[in-house]
C-alpha cells in the first residue's frame, strides 16, 4: 500500500514540475517574441550604421565614430561596461577621389574602385593600357622601360562567379560548407609575388585588375603593404572588353585619377563590449557572449557583411534587458573590428582576456560564444561544429522556435563553417558557433562588393534574426547542461 502511495505521488508531483518548467520556457520565448516583433530596433539601427555612417573599413574614422555611436547605444539599452576596447591595428586608410573612365575610341564612364590602402597616383593618367596578362616576371622585367607611368592591365578576361554555396538545411547528405572555390584556379603564389614586385619596381602608374563579379558587381579587397602600386579593380565585363579592344588593335585610352591618403594618428582600432549581468551566485561570474563584426569593406556599406549581424545582436540585448529577469549567467555583446583583415578584432580579445595560463579562470568561464556573419536572410539553425552533444542540445533549443510560423526555423547540422570570428575562441578552448542563414545571391552578388547596401537585407529578418540570438544567449545562459569544449589549439592553451 505504502508503495502504491508513493508512485501516486511521484506521477503527481514530477508532471507538474516538469509542466512548470515548461510553462516558465514558454512564457520566455513568447516575451521574446513578443518585443522583438512588436517593439524591434533592429531596423533603425541597422539603417543607421549604413546610410549614416556608411562603409566601415577598419582603421577609419567612420569605423570608429559606427563604434562610438555603438556603444552609446548599448548605454542606453541599460546594459553595464559598455566601452571601446582598443587594440593595435595600424594605419587605416581613406579614399578621397576616384576617376576611371575610357576617353577613346568613345567616352564611357566605368564601374570601379579603388583597392584599400592603394596609394594615389601622380595626379591623372591618360594613356593606353599594357596588357600584361600570360606574361612572367622576366617577360615584364624585359618591357620594364615602357611600364614607368603606365595604365596597366595585369589579368586574363575575367571568368565570373554564377553560384552560391549550398543551403545545408534543405540537404539530408552532407554539402559543401563555405563560399565557391575560385572560378579561376589560383596561380603559383611564388610567380604572383615575383610579378608583383617587378611590376612595383617599374614604377607603374597604376595597375588595373578585375574580379568575378557579373552584372556590373565588383568584388574589392586590399591590404596595406610598402612601396605599393596604385590599383583599381575594374568590372568584369568592362574590363573584358577593354581587352578585347586592345588586343584587336582598335585603340584605346583610359582616363585614370586615385587620390587617397592615409590615417596614421591613431594605430588602435576598437572593439566594443557590453554585459547584462548574470544573477546567480555561483554561475553569475560565467560568460554567454553573443558578438558581429561592425568593420566592412569601403565599396558599398557592409549590409549583409557585416551591418544586418551587428543590429541582430544589440537588438537581441536590447530584448533581453526588456525582459526585466537577470539571466542566471552574464551575457555579452562584443562588436568586432578587423575581422575582414583576418579576424583580427576578435584574436586580440582573445589574446587580452582568454589566451595562456594568465587567463585560465576567464576562459573557462566563457561558456559559449554565438558568433553571426556569413549570409542574410533568417537563422534557419546552426553549425554544431562536428560535436553530437552539441548538436542534440541545440536542437532542444531550436525546437520551440519552430512551434513559431513567423521564425522559418529549419534544422541544426553537425557540420562546422570557417573564416569568422567564432574560429578565434574555438582556437582556445572556448565553444564558438555560427548560424546557418540564407546564401542565395551572397556569393555571386553581396559578400565584399560594391553592391551589398541597405536592400540586401529585409526588417523581418533582422527581428527573427534577434529573436533567435536572444533566445539562444538565453538558453546558453540559464542552462545547467554543459556545451563540449574544442580541443584548443597548441599555441591558444
Amino acid at each position: 500500500m505504502r508503495t502504491a502511495v508513493f508512485l501516486i505521488l511521484c506521477a503527481l508531483i514530477a508532471p507538474r514540475s516538469t509542466t512548470e518548467g515548461t510553462r516558465a520556457t514558454d512564457d520566455v520565448l513568447h516575451r521574446i517574441h513578443a518585443e522583438g516583433m512588436q517593439h524591434s530596433r533592429a531596423a533603425e539601427i541597422y539603417a543607421t550604421i549604413i546610410d549614416q555612417f556608411g562603409p566601415r573599413l577598419t582603421g577609419t574614422p567612420a569605423h570608429k565614430h559606427a563604434a562610438e555611436w555603438t556603444r552609446d547605444r548599448l548605454n542606453e539599452f541599460g546594459l553595464k561596461n559598455a566601452a571601446l576596447e582598443p587594440w593595435q591595428f595600424g594605419r587605416g586608410w581613406v579614399l578621397d577621389r576616384l576617376v576611371v573612365e575610357m576617353i577613346e575610341p568613345r567616352y564611357a564612364p566605368l564601374i570601379g574602385y579603388a583597392d584599400a590602402w592603394s596609394p594615389s597616383t601622380n595626379g591623372e593618367i591618360v594613356a593606353t593600357p599594357i596588357l600584361l596578362d600570360g606574361k612572367s616576371a622576366a617577360d615584364v622585367a624585359a618591357m620594364k622601360e615602357k611600364l614607368s607611368g603606365a595604365i596597366v592591365m595585369t589579368q586574363p578576361e575575367a571568368q565570373f562567379i554564377r553560384e552560391d554555396r549550398p543551403q545545408p538545411t534543405l540537404s539530408d547528405a552532407p554539402v559543401r560548407i563555405g563560399q565557391p572555390p575560385p572560378v579561376r584556379a589560383r596561380g603559383n603564389a611564388a610567380d604572383a609575388r615575383a610579378l608583383a614586385d617587378t611590376i612595383r619596381t617599374a614604377g607603374v602608374g597604376v595597375s588595373v585588375h578585375t574580379s568575378e563579379g557579373e552584372h556590373g558587381t565588383v568584388f574589392v579587397l586590399g591590404r596595406d603593404q610598402p612601396d605599393a602600386v596604385p590599383t583599381i579593380t575594374l568590372a568584369g565585363e568592362q574590363y573584358n572588353m577593354i581587352m578585347r579592344m586592345v588586343k584587336r588593335g582598335i585603340p584605346v585610352k583610359l582616363r585614370v585619377n586615385v587620390q587617397s591618403h592615409y590615417v596614421a594618428d591613431d594605430p588602435n582600432s576598437y572593439n566594443v563590449i557590453a554585459d547584462l549581468p548574470g544573477s546567480d551566485s555561483r554561475l553569475g561570474s560565467e560568460v554567454v557572449l553573443l558578438g558581429a563584426h561592425l568593420d566592412s569593406w569601403h565599396t558599398g556599406t557592409g549590409a549583409s557583411d557585416n551591418a544586418d549581424g551587428v543590429a541582430a545582436v544589440m537588438e537581441a540585448m536590447r530584448i533581453l534587458k526588456s525582459l526585466g529577469t537577470p539571466p542566471k549567467r552574464t551575457i555579452r555583446v562584443a562588436i568586432w573590428s578587423g575581422e575582414e583583415q583576418g579576424l583580427l578584432g576578435s584574436k586580440a580579445y582573445v589574446t587580452q582576456h582568454l589566451a595562456g595560463d594568465a587567463n585560465k579562470d576567464a576562459r573557462d568561464k566563457l561558456f559559449a560564444y554565438f558568433n553571426i556573419d556569413p549570409a542574410t536572410g533568417p537563422i534557419y539553425g546552426w553549425y554544431c561544429e562536428t560535436s553530437e552533444p552539441t548538436k542534440a542540445l541545440f536542437d532542444e533549443w531550436l525546437a520551440p522556435l519552430k512551434a513559431e510560423s513567423d521564425l522559418g526555423v529549419r534544422r541544426n547540422v553537425i557540420a562546422g563553417i570557417g573564416n569568422t570570428d567564432h574560429l578565434s575562441f574555438r582556437a582556445v578552448g572556448v565553444p564558438g558557433f555560427n548560424p546557418i542563414q540564407e546564401y542565395k545571391d551572397y556569393d555571386v552578388r553581396m559578400h565584399h562588393t560594391n553592391v551589398d547596401m541597405y536592400e540586401r537585407v529585409r526588417e523581418q529578418d533582422l527581428k527573427q534574426n534577434a529573436i533567435v540570438m536572444a533566445w539562444f544567449a538565453w538558453q546558453a545562459a540559464n542552462t545547467d547542461q554543459a556545451i563540449p569544449r574544442p580541443q584548443p589549439a597548441a599555441s591558444g592553451r
